[in-house]
């Protein structure tokens, strides 16, 4: 059975895109224009709520807030999609309850990786013994900087990354560990292999090459002269 998504949004275009790109990957779709128009459905058979936050009269924080005190949809995911994009507005719609923040404008395929994403997280969720089974894992996001641990591959706002083994260990274990600068030698010891002799060229060119292939967030990848490199979230 298809997964059914409410679309949120007083941008009726916008709707529609997001049903068109969606119900072409087989879920099945609904639209409201409003807040207001949403709390007047009965929510109770979505199993994944896109919310806009800017809206007239009631924001999608509201609507999130509501649904989260009605006992028959306080566990539907949500996820916030916004103009909004400053840190503060993630906190606070993460904190109200939201399952994962997109920012807009947005690429579609973005928009799918996230919507499969928060639905196999709630699917594991319902399900442990199948996520014990297959040993699942969740995603690793950082903004349009997305790690899939189950398939070994990296992505950058929707778009697969090429990116090598190591280049894919290095990113993982920054994303994993960030805001801390590490050494070379402590990276050589939790990246590589014990067996495997790396110098510290090694390091800095595969850095160099990830650095390109990331876009802009090669610039939150920082080098502490004398000290080594970490990963910064804000530059």
């Amino acid at each position: 059975m298809n997964a059914k998504i409410l679309v949120i949004d007083d941008e009726e275009a916008l709707c529609e895109i997001l049903k068109f790109n969606l119900e072409k990957a087989g879920y099945d779709v609904d639209c409201a224009y409003s807040a207001e128009e949403a709390l007047e459905m009965d929510l109770k058979p979505y199993q994944l709520m896109i919310v806009d936050i800017m809206m007239e009269s009631l924001s999608g924080f509201d609507f999130a807030k509501r649904i989260r005190n009605n006992p028959e949809t306080e566990f539907t995911p949500i996820i916030f999609c916004s103009a909004l994009n400053g840190e503060d507005d993630t906190v606070m719609g993460l904190n109200i309850g939201a399952d994962d923040y997109i920012t807009k404008p947005f690429v579609i395929s973005e928009v799918l990786a996230r919507v499969r994403a928060v639905l196999r997280r709630v699917q594991m969720v319902s399900k442990p013994e199948v996520a014990k089974e297959n040993n699942y894992v969740d995603d690793v996001i950082f903004n349009g900087l997305r790690i899939d641990r189950n398939e070994k591959l990296g992505y950058l706002n929707g778009e697969e990354l090429n990116l090598t083994r190591t280049e894919y260990d290095i990113l993982l274990f920054f994303l994993t560990h960030r805001n801390r600068i590490y050494s070379r030698e402590e990276l050589i010891s939790k990246i590589w292999d014990s067996n495997v002799v790396v110098t510290i060229r090694t390091i800095d060119t595969n850095i160099a090459r990830l650095r390109k292939k990331i876009g802009e967030y090669g610039n939150n990848i920082i080098t502490r002269l004398g000290f080594g490199y970490g990963f910064k979230e804000k530059i």
